[in-house]
């Protein structure tokens, strides 16, 4: 299947980062506080050295820790300062409701490339489109897999969105958190740029244009395999 959104791999292992790339299905990586948590990391900034070393041709995002505007700036610049291909993460919001479109507008301005991430509704695109400069451009990122998990069809917000983003050059829209496979796909057809996908996604696409009737066969196979290797029997009467 010909897609024409780019796949970016989601996570802070860099083991699993390097594999993904060796399979030649992603194009960058982003990154989070909650994955380098669940990754272990304890050294922030080795971790993003080591990953701009390893990865240096490729777009990776990290975010910035700080919640008050001063100390987000002066992270950001530390951040874009590792290399030319990284993008600082900021959240549109803080965890007061008080939004860090300030903070996004004197970084792009600035030449910063940034990721304005934890985006979930189109009043809050509209505020990150605002807040890039043209000049510089950016990433905003819609957690489309968030909203799907409020019982809400993210499709049409993702329809408005590239809209949105598309009308101002160099703006990217970010399909963000993916919870299978048919995601990509979907973010294709709403027109994202890009799309994050975790490690134990991607490793579900070579099923991509698999026959339905075979997924069936080979669904049974592993149940026979896992039936044989617990050794499970239901006793019968002869």
């Amino acid at each position: 299947m010909q897609l024409n959104v780019k796949v970016y791999s989601d996570g802070a292992e860099l083991s699993a980062m390097k594999q993904v790339a060796a399979q030649g299905v992603v194009q960058g990586f982003t990154t989070n506080p909650s994955l380098m948590k669940a990754a272990g990391i304890t050294d922030y900034l080795a971790f993003a050295k080591e990953a701009v070393a390893t990865f240096p041709d490729r777009s990776i995002s990290f975010e910035v820790f700080a919640n008050q505007p001063d100390q987000m700036l002066k992270e950001a610049q530390v951040l874009a300062q590792l290399g030319q291909h990284v993008a600082v993460k900021v959240p549109i919001i803080r965890a007061t409701g008080e939004d860090n479109t300030a903070v996004i507008t004197k970084l792009s301005q600035a030449g910063v490339q940034v990721n304005v991430t934890a985006i979930t509704t189109l009043d809050q695109v509209k505020l990150a489109v605002a807040a890039l400069d043209e000049k510089t451009g950016g990433i905003v990122s819609v957690f489309a897999g968030r909203v799907a998990d409020t019982g809400v069809d993210p499709l049409p917000l993702m329809r408005a969105a590239a809209k949105v983003c598309h009308t101002k050059a160099g703006v990217e829209l970010l399909w963000a958190s993916t919870r299978e496979v048919f995601n990509i796909v979907q973010a294709d057809q709403t027109g994202c740029d890009i799309i994050t996908v975790p490690p134990k996604i991607l490793a579900k696409l070579p099923k991509f244009g698999k026959d339905a009737f075979q997924v069936s066969v080979d669904t049974v196979k592993t149940f026979d395999a896992d039936i044989a290797e617990l050794g499970f029997t239901i006793p019968t009467a002869d």
